[in-house]
């Protein structure tokens, strides 16, 4: 159940959250070889991360997706304390979207392959720790009879999502697994978040076809 206007949903992107963290040394900004700038290294390893995404989506798309490639969002960065000292840690905080059929672990295995190789030239550290685990991506058949009754049964074709739910969790238990909930997800995460009255009898309509359809 997400709000999804009714529409089945059959598939979504994953997702993680990660904070990659540089630690140089600070020093007084008058000698630069009194520290090392983990700031100019969070800059150059923006550079590799940029260049990384840049080859995930053009060697990953998917159609079906309005957004029809994978995304990293470089969301949030820290770093420093004043403009006279060299800056001494700088932290980057990111989103990532795949598409089905694209791994978290995958991803995450090649963003740390690129920090140990700017590390590597660099006398700083660069960690990385999940602010979010995550969701893995999610992709039920459309051709599956299960997806096919409720489509018939809303009206409304099939359609995907860039945002993650808990769907992957039922499909591994072996259920065929759909989203589909009223209200839109554009009110979602937002002041006022409401859901409107006339959606509620159809969704009530449609639970109980199914209902009537599989558990008598």
């Amino acid at each position: 159940g997400e709000p999804t206007s009714l529409v089945p949903i059959t598939a979504h992107k994953s997702i993680t959250m990660q904070r990659i963290t540089v630690t140089g040394k600070s020093g007084h900004s008058s000698n630069p070889e009194l520290g090392y700038s983990a700031l100019e290294v969070m800059h150059e390893l923006i550079g590799e991360l940029l260049a990384y995404r840049k080859t995930l989506q053009s060697t990953h798309t998917n159609p079906l997706f309005a957004i029809n490639t994978a995304t990293m969002n470089l969301g949030c960065i820290h770093g420093g304390d004043s403009a006279n000292r060299i800056c001494g840690k700088c932290s980057l905080d990111i989103d990532l979207r795949l598409l089905p059929n694209m791994s978290n672990q995958r991803v995450l295995k090649d963003i740390q392959q690129l920090m140990q190789k700017v590390q590597a030239r660099h006398d700083v550290s660069i960690t990385i720790e999940a602010l979010f685990k995550g969701v893995d991506p999610f992709d039920q058949a459309r051709d599956s009879e299960f997806v096919q009754t409720v489509e018939k049964l809303c009206g409304n074709t099939p359609d995907t999502v860039a945002f993650a739910t808990e769907a992957p969790y039922f499909q591994q238990l072996g259920f065929d697994t759909i989203v589909i909930g009223p209200g839109s997800i554009d009110q979602a995460h937002q002041p006022n978040e409401f859901l409107p009255l006339d959606s509620i009898k159809p969704t009530q309509r449609l639970v109980l076809d199914l209902i009537a359809r599989y558990c008598y």
